[in-house]
């Protein structure tokens, strides 16, 4: 069997490569990192280590590497005899790995009638329909209703905390034990791909908010509450009780949020923050808060994990303290050596916090989150 994987990065190698090796695919990794590819290719294996007490290690084979810009034709070519795609890119780069998606759609379509499965492996409501619509918009019309046919995009739900590295070979990675990937089972095409420890789902949507609202929302209120803390990382955020009272507060709100709207049980919900919470705090793991608080424009947009559990709560109104503190702190973010902290800031002075948060988050700068935000 053979996978295609974009995105040769941390998580792609240590948790969906590893995933992807254990269940016997043949992965080629598609990346635009020369030094990735060219790594790949010379060691042909790497390892994952987890972050543990028993520092369990795990060799992963049977790989390859492309190029996204000069092999485009081998990836094509594999595109249309693969098994599976899968991407973890970031949501961002979606749009640009569609193109030569695309490509390797149209022939594939062309040639076979065997359906494929294309996965978005990302941190974010509706990855691959995201992906989806991108690819679309490169094919005719002829072949969108043939890929429609024949090409299963399901969303999916992945967790699993994949610090900065700092190993001596450069595609060794160290990863926590715990992981959760779920796919949409209802868009599958064809047989469901066998993917080891892949949970295929009814009701995606449930399990993608409560890792959405719940891992993701408080790794950042862990990290803009550290940050002005003057914690540097997450394990020294979290020892910091009045950091940790914040979490939990913020964690508190989308919770009552998760089970009122997906039928969750709020005792089964508790336990599954305090899982998150012992996650965060891991010891075997150095995870620096400038990693998490990275991208606080992209964290502050309308369908993400602050500002869309903040629009559901107040639409069912309730007020959710917590949670606009933690959009505040993240508005203060100003870690000079990230981008986006940099243009935060610069729109914050330019604008005001009404506005640059209204233009930022997709919210109406008169309504009540902003209003709220803005009187803080």
């Amino acid at each position: 069997m053979i996978a295609v994987h974009f995105g040769a990065g941390n998580i792609g190698r240590g948790f969906i490569g590893k995933l992807l090796a254990d269940s016997g695919y043949e992965t080629v990794f598609v990346d635009i990192n020369e030094a990735l590819i060219d790594a790949i290719n010379e060691k042909q294996s790497y390892n994952v280590y987890y972050a543990e007490q028993e520092k369990r290690s795990f060799n992963v084979s049977a790989i390859r590497g492309l190029h996204s810009v000069k092999d485009e034709e081998e990836i094509i070519d594999v595109i249309i005899h693969a098994d599976l795609v899968t991407t973890a890119v970031g949501a961002h780069i979606l749009p640009h790995i569609a193109p030569l998606i695309a490509k390797g759609l149209t022939q594939r379509v062309s040639q076979s009638e065997q359906p494929l499965n294309v996965i978005a492996c990302e941190n974010a409501i509706g990855g691959s329909d995201q992906l989806k619509s991108a690819v679309a918009e490169h094919l005719d019309n002829q072949t969108t209703d043939t890929v429609e046919r024949l090409i299963g995009f399901p969303n999916a739900a992945v967790d699993r905390i994949v610090p900065d590295q700092n190993q001596e070979n450069l595609l060794d990675v160290l990863v926590e034990p715990f992981f959760e990937w779920a796919v949409d089972k209802k868009s599958i095409k064809g047989s469901i791909p066998p993917v080891q420890d892949v949970h295929f789902v009814e009701d995606l949507e449930a399990y993608i908010e409560r890792k959405l609202f719940t891992v993701n929302t408080g790794h950042a209120l862990a990290a803009y509450h550290g940050y002005q803390a003057g914690k540097q990382t997450i394990q020294d955020a979290l020892l910091d009780q009045k950091v940790k009272e914040k979490v939990l507060q913020g964690l508190k709100e989308t919770g009552r949020l998760i089970c009122e709207k997906h039928g969750f049980d709020p005792d089964d919900h508790q336990l599954y923050i305090e899982k998150i919470i012992e996650r965060f705090t891991n010891p075997y793991l150095t995870d620096e808060v400038t990693r998490v608080a990275r991208q606080p424009v992209k964290k502050l947009g309308y369908n993400e994990r602050l500002v869309s559990p903040v629009r559901q709560l107040m639409a069912r109104n309730v007020v959710p303290e917590g949670l606009l503190n933690g959009i505040v702190a993240a508005l203060r973010y100003d870690f000079p050596e990230d981008s986006e902290a940099v243009e935060l800031q610069e729109k914050i002075q330019s604008y005001g916090v009404k506005k640059a948060f209204s233009q930022i988050s997709g919210l109406e700068e008169n309504g009540q989150i902003v209003e709220e935000i803005s009187a803080k």
